[in-house]
């Protein structure tokens, strides 16, 4: 299976970041003749502090996202929170993502799947690769078998998370796609005075690391400027950077 790729800023900040980061992809895309799935956040309703920026809400967001898809024709994925963000998300996206925090909250589940989108759950910094089977399972059960998994590290202490890549292969017992998120596996969260730092310079090993251990896909956060993007800076790639980060996983 050919590896695959999800990138794009973390949150929507503006419709010129959507487009400078979407022509890379799309360029990178075409480039290497590889799929690449282009995410950003409508709402990140996760942030750490209450003054902390989290995106343009449900409808001006999704209308963001579809002026991407119709402009470079690339696959979306977002988040979603609650459980009635799922169909209206599912009418413009191609993936609906279901945050770390809430992958076993069995409404959200069972919403995302009844889209009949793809389901990428990402597994809780708090459960192991096993732990996993339940929440496929309930997608599953609820008539959707597009159902994706993705590793992001687990806690290590406070502030800090590690990465067991013995999940990747554990995870692929309950699905063929399991994907490594080489950006938010950097992060230490909470742990930059009410927002969370990182460590981008290891998202590459990261990278690697993920594909000796059988990874299908890779999840980047990618920014122009990312010291100045308005969630997850550190730990976000250069755009820049993102080709050579690619050329050595194919």
């Amino acid at each position: 299976m050919k590896p695959f790729f999800i990138a794009g800023p973390c949150v929507i900040e503006s419709i010129d970041v959507l487009q400078e980061v979407a022509e890379e992809l799309l360029r990178i895309s075409k480039k290497y003749q590889v799929r690449i799935i282009f995410k950003s956040s409508f709402d990140k309703a996760n942030r750490t502090s209450i003054h902390s920026f989290r995106g343009p809400g449900l409808d001006k967001g999704l209308q963001m996202l579809s002026d991407i898809k119709s402009k470079y024709e690339l696959e979306l994925l977002t988040d979603i929170h609650e459980s009635y963000q799922a169909i209206p998300c599912g009418e413009v996206v191609d993936v609906l993502q279901i945050p770390a925090f809430l992958c076993r909250q069995t409404d959200l589940l069972i919403a995302a799947a009844k889209t009949g989108k793809i389901v990428n759950i990402k597994k809780a910094q708090f459960l192991s690769g096993d732990d996993m089977q339940y929440p496929v399972q309930k997608v599953r059960e609820s008539g959707n078998e597009k159902v994706w998994l993705t590793e992001r590290g687990n806690t290590y202490g406070y502030n800090n998370l590690a990465v067991d890549f013995r999940n990747i292969a554990d995870m692929k017992k309950y699905t063929d796609v399991v994907v490594m998120d080489c950006t938010h596996s950097v992060q230490r969260p909470g742990a930059a005075g009410g927002k969370t730092g990182g460590n981008r310079e290891f998202v590459p090993a990261m990278a690697l690391a993920a594909k000796a251990f059988g990874a299908n896909g890779y999840f980047f956060e990618v920014h122009p400027d990312p010291d100045k993007a308005l969630s997850d800076g550190p730990n976000m790639l250069y755009l820049k950077n993102f080709e050579n980060v690619v050329k050595s996983l194919i």
